[in-house]
């Protein structure tokens, strides 16, 4: 059996998905669909509270394509957390007029490399990564990933010290997006049907094309990677939400 990488594990990730019910939606009166944007937005500002108090993040993107409309990505400290604000949406009015289109689950992860004997957890560097606030970039490109497990190619057959070096190697490629995209990985063994959920984040839009592009070269990718339905999307703030519903 070889090694097992270990990780270092912080909030725990949903990302939720959601198709408007339009043609429903505009057969409301235009004060009652007032009423339950004030209502979704008193959830948000309660999301704001948590974020104030470093207690978890969010981020509200809509999605282009028919894929789905919006997105809500919440991360907090525990799993049950994330059910409760799911649940609580999903008992508000704006859900009677949403259909989930699909959801993640995961939890933000780093891979830990790091000499033996150091406390990962006393690095305030890897806390911010692992207890993250989630930027307020202008557009958000959402996937889920797995390493390949066929045949001759096996990630998980290979060597631990061959995993590192080609991991190293594929870093490289992400750092030199550095201030350009913003990356959250979450694992998602045992929570979702793929094992990592990969998150960006970028006021440039075409960032998101070269970077999985020039991935793609990068051997992780092109002989381990298997790659599930991505979702790109523009941000929601708060401000445009009324606008957003406005029909």
């Amino acid at each position: 059996m070889t090694e097992a990488a270990q990780t270092l594990d912080g909030w725990y990730s949903l990302h939720d998905f959601r198709t408007v019910d339009w043609t429903t939606w505009k057969m409301l009166p235009a004060e009652e669909r007032q009423e339950i944007i004030q209502e979704f937005l008193g959830l948000v500002e309660k999301w704001n509270k948590t974020q104030a108090e470093k207690q978890g993040s969010h981020a509200l993107y809509t999605i282009v394509g028919q894929k789905a409309d919006f997105m809500m990505m919440i991360l907090r400290p525990t799993m049950e957390e994330l059910n409760e604000i799911e649940t609580e949406f999903n008992k508000s009015k704006l859900a009677e007029y949403t259909i989930p289109a699909h959801s993640y689950v995961s939890v933000v992860e780093l891979s830990n490399y790091l000499p033996a004997g150091e406390d990962p957890y006393q690095n305030p560097q890897i806390l911010a990564r692992l207890y993250p606030e989630l930027p307020k970039a202008k557009h958000v490109c959402f996937y889920p990933m797995d390493k390949r497990r066929q045949g001759e190619d096996n990630w998980y057959m290979l060597p631990m010290e061959d995993r590192r070096n080609m991991m190293r190697s594929h870093g490289m490629i992400g750092r030199q997006y550095a201030g350009k995209v913003k990356q959250i990985i979450t694992g998602s063994v045992g929570f979702d049907d793929y094992e990592w959920g990969v998150t960006l984040f970028a006021d440039d839009v075409l960032q998101f094309k070269k970077l999985v592009y020039e991935m793609r070269f990068d051997e992780v990718s092109a002989r381990y990677g298997e790659f599930g339905s991505f979702f790109v999307g523009n941000l929601l703030e708060e401000d445009r939400v009324a606008a957003y519903l406005n029909v």
